[in-house]
């Protein structure tokens, strides 16, 4: 059983049939289904010291200590804090034989009348050897199917595997996040937050693995903040005023800086706008990291340090549409004003019919799903064929003409008024032939703090050799 993907029941039983693995699961909200699969395999009682499940609220309290919530990370640590405590206090004869384990979940399945979204936490706290540090592992999930009793199903072998994984694949943190959906179906859950800590996973860079998540098709997208820590998307979206400036960043010039300031000067501008409850971030498409049809990971965590240095949080996704990035936001921010920070090229492939060949309802459809998701475009003033272009002279196709100025006189499109108008011909793919070529000029058309992380981390193919040499 050390090859291959097993089965569920397998994968339970080779647990419970090695000795040196012990451990408890604490299970609220979903019934006990992770623990029911040890039982059903056989041999339990040589994996299991404890299952519980304080499905009472004035119970989990009093076991966990109380929480805002009752399906958040907070509620999870707490239960692992507990159950591994226990464990070290209550089986101390077994603590030079055993590698200790807690697993624990909180959860929420869709309900009767199927007005919620099923999600949870699960979580293990696991050592590698008898006595030694403990290790975590930490998800998110998000549940798709339509019947609670398969939502239960499918937690129930997201545990076991999840177990399995910290004993078996911790040596390859990649095979450990896509074991985790090992047989279930496509389409019946989404893993939209990982995160690894622990003496045995101190290589492990979690920003990369937020990537790897959408890079593997585990989640459409995936976040983490200006300080480089895993979020949970719905947690730290909810209910905000988003502000999303897509860009390539490589790298990231005046113009990138500029485009964020001014929009956020713009954004705060909205009347509809709570500004208590703003949150700006940048965004990277898979596509936008996708060279020769690999992702080079080195590069990306490049261009995150550089995004997390200037202060800004990062969106990951795999949306290439702009209406289904804003679908998925839209779900989080439950209504909130929403604005996407583009140039004039980017409106220019908007308002091209042929850009939604694959959408029955082509670009009225994308436009309806974009602009009813409480969208505004900010238009950031571009350089085409010699001129600076805003929505002012921006030419539409002929047919679409009236839609475009429908658009515009109803605000659903703005000009960011406070942009810069002399910085517009500063284009990255120049900048990073002038970085890779040896040419110093390239310094003065990026922010200072991004000039010295470059030169100081070798990014992009910088190379201060390469640079003497031109001189």
């Amino acid at each position: 059983m050390e090859s291959g993907v097993h089965t569920t029941k397998e994968k339970a039983l080779s647990l419970n049939l090695n000795e040196s693995i012990y451990g408890s699961l604490a299970e609220i909200g979903a019934g006990q289904e992770v623990a029911a699969n040890f039982f059903k395999a056989g041999g339990a009682s040589g994996t299991i010291a404890k299952t519980m499940s304080a499905y009472d609220m004035d119970f989990s309290d009093a076991i966990y200590g109380a929480t805002d919530r009752y399906v958040c990370e907070d509620k999870l640590h707490k239960m692992l804090n507990k159950e591994y405590g226990l464990l070290s206090v209550r089986l101390t004869r077994r603590a030079d034989t055993s590698k200790f384990f807690a697993f624990a979940n909180t959860i929420e399945t869709i309900n009767f009348k199927k007005t919620n979204q099923g999600h949870g936490w699960l979580g293990v706290r696991f050592q590698m050897e008898p006595n030694a540090e403990h290790n975590d592992i930490i998800i998110h999930v998000v549940l798709k199917d339509p019947e609670a009793i398969w939502q239960q199903e499918v937690l129930g072998k997201i545990g076991v595997n999840l177990i399995y994984a910290c004993f078996n694949h911790s040596d390859n943190p990649d095979r450990m996040m896509v074991s985790i959906v090992d047989n279930i179906s496509e389409g019946r859950v989404e893993i939209d937050y990982f995160k690894l800590t622990g003496p045995n996973f101190r290589h492990v860079d979690n920003r990369l693995m937020s990537l790897k998540l959408v890079k593997y098709g585990l989640s459409h997208a995936a976040m983490f903040d200006k300080d480089g820590h895993n979020k949970q998307p719905s947690t730290f979206l909810y209910k905000k005023n988003v502000c999303v400036l897509r860009g390539y960043f490589r790298p990231f010039t005046l113009v990138s800086e500029d485009m964020i300031q001014s929009a956020i000067n713009q954004f705060h501008k909205d009347t509809l706008i709570d500004p208590e409850k703003v949150l700006i971030t940048t965004e990277l498409t898979i596509n936008d990291l996708t060279r020769d049809g690999k992702i080079d990971d080195s590069d990306f965590l490049d261009r995150v340090k550089i995004l997390n240095s200037l202060g800004h949080n990062v969106l990951i996704s795999n949306y290439t549409e702009h209406y289904k990035l804003a679908a998925y936001l839209y779900q989080f921010t439950k209504g909130k004003r929403m604005s996407f920070v583009i140039g004039t090229d980017n409106l220019r492939k908007l308002f091209d019919e042929e850009y939604y060949f694959n959408l029955k309802g082509g670009l009225l459809e994308s436009f309806s799903r974009l602009f009813g998701s409480n969208v505004k475009l900010l238009i950031y003033p571009t350089l085409f064929q010699d001129k600076i272009e805003t929505t002012l002279n921006f030419t539409p196709p002929k047919l679409l003409e009236h839609l475009y100025l429908y658009l515009k006189e109803n605000d659903f499109i703005e000009d960011i008024d406070s942009a810069k108008r002399d910085i517009q011909h500063i284009q990255s793919s120049d900048v990073l032939d002038m970085i890779q070529s040896g040419q110093s000029d390239w310094e003065a058309l990026v922010p200072a703090t991004v000039a010295d992380i470059i030169k100081k981390n070798d990014m992009f193919g910088y190379s201060s050799k390469n640079e003497t040499a031109t001189h």
